[in-house]
């Protein structure tokens, strides 16, 4: 006899880290989120449980990687728990890939982590992974399983958009932003500089130099990430010296460490945009959070349903 198709079942569930934006992910989609349970051991050690079956189903498991390392290992293990459970498909959504950073070895004796995370999240057991705006785009290489790479230009322009343009100009913080600086540029047909910054040690920059000329202009900055916010601010405080009228930032992923808000606080930079694929520590009146969570709903239902989804995508 034969059977008809039966379309499977697709569950949403989230990790501890990004319970917040999971929510809103759910919403957009029209689905609850799947009920999962969470519990310790005395030392520490992790156990994930899913509470009802999920034999068959389309998984979409969104967890953003960001310090400290739990959350990583819980996302690990929630995709380790599914594939034991006969889950059908998993897709491991990474709003946030975390040690993307370190992508190549540029000095002896150091570890390629973003190739070592790809490689711990398939042999956990994942089938796909959905991610935005990865600091290196060659980290999709590094995955033997589809990666669904989203843009968070899809966000901020039109954002952007709604704002007066006419004064403005581009800025890449950094030599290796240059790419994402120019999208931005060529979309909105503006010129871009360059902030040319020299660093003795992580995380601390001696020294910027803008190649471009930014007097009278409002500069948007634009990066994949802010950390402590030493490059962003002092990047900000050199474009006001060499004349620019105001300077602003969009940065997607907002992962503002050790003193960055107070440097943010204190700089010259007018205002922080930046999304929700990492919660945010505290709230500040400079920082503004658009959300991704629609764009990650809309991505979660082409693929479920075979779809491309390069129209989710600006040119």
């Amino acid at each position: 006899m034969k059977r008809k198709a039966v379309m499977k079942e697709i569950k949403l569930f989230s990790g501890t880290a990004t319970q917040s934006l999971s929510n809103d992910i759910a919403k957009h989609f029209g689905e609850e989120l799947g009920d999962l349970t969470r519990s310790k051991f005395s030392d520490g050690e992790m156990q994930v449980v899913y509470t009802s079956s999920i034999r068959g189903a389309y998984l979409y498991l969104i967890q953003s990687t960001f310090s400290p390392g739990d959350n990583l290992l819980e996302l690990l293990l929630m995709i380790d728990s599914a594939k034991r459970a006969s889950a059908g498909y998993i897709t491991a959504v990474m709003p946030y890939f975390g040690y993307a950073r370190q992508d190549r070895k540029d000095k002896p004796r150091v570890p390629i982590s973003s190739k070592l995370v790809a490689n711990l999240i398939m042999a956990a057991g994942a089938d796909r992974v959905m991610t935005m705006d990865l600091h290196a785009q060659q980290i999709q290489g590094f995955f033997d399983i589809p990666v669904d790479h989203l843009k968070a230009e899809a966000i901020f322009i039109p954002y952007l958009e709604q704002q007066n343009m006419d004064n403005v100009i581009f800025a890449s913080p950094d030599v290796g932003g240059v790419k994402r600086a120019r999208v931005y540029a060529k979309y909105f047909k503006k010129e871009f500089v360059i902030c040319d910054k020299e660093r003795i040690v992580a995380n601390e920059v001696s020294n910027i130099i803008v190649i471009g000329d930014v007097k009278g202009k409002d500069v948007i900055m634009v990066d994949d990430l802010i950390d402590t916010a030493g490059t962003m601010t002092k990047a900000a405080d050199q474009l006001i010296a060499e004349g620019a009228n105001s300077v602003r930032a969009i940065c997607t992923h907002p992962v503002l460490s050790g003193p960055a808000y107070e440097r943010i606080e204190d700089s010259m930079l007018e205002e922080l945009i930046v999304t929700d694929t990492i919660p945010l520590r505290k709230e500040s009146t400079k920082i503004k959070v658009i959300s991704c969570a629609k764009l990650f709903s809309d991505a979660i239902e082409y693929v479920y349903d075979n779809k491309s989804i390069q129209s989710l995508f600006i040119d």
